[in-house]
């Protein structure tokens, strides 16, 4: 199991007490100094089942200081991936990849239900 977080984020860091108060063993990676790659992202998107959107911190600065939300709507998927790919801070926060899952954000209720 990968868990992607900035160990800055308040969001990230009830996540990973989460998945180790319940045992759960992970490899962590800092989104920040190893941001996922466009193909990475195509294949998490894909077993994710969301849309691409979700993918984004809406609520980061620099999505907001990009003006993304009036931009992503006229980018292709293709675009949207290398945009992602090239700053950490664009991607959601925390990300649980598995195998056949991924999770995109931390919500207890959906992570209780979805990983233990």
């Amino acid at each position: 199991m990968l868990f992607l977080e900035y160990p800055q984020c308040t969001t990230c860091k009830k996540a990973r007490k989460w998945l180790e108060d319940h045992g759960i063993f992970f490899e962590a990676r800092n989104i920040k100094t190893e941001n996922p790659s466009a193909e990475e992202l195509k294949e998490w998107h894909r077993k994710s089942g969301l849309p691409l959107k979700k993918f984004f911190n809406t609520s980061g600065q620099l999505y907001k200081g990009m003006g993304l939300k009036d931009k992503l709507p006229n980018m292709s998927e293709e675009e949207q991936y290398e945009l992602l790919a090239s700053d950490g801070m664009l991607v959601k926060r925390p990300l649980l990849i598995e195998e056949n899952q991924v999770l995109v954000g931390f919500k207890e209720a959906e992570w209780a239900e979805k990983v233990l």
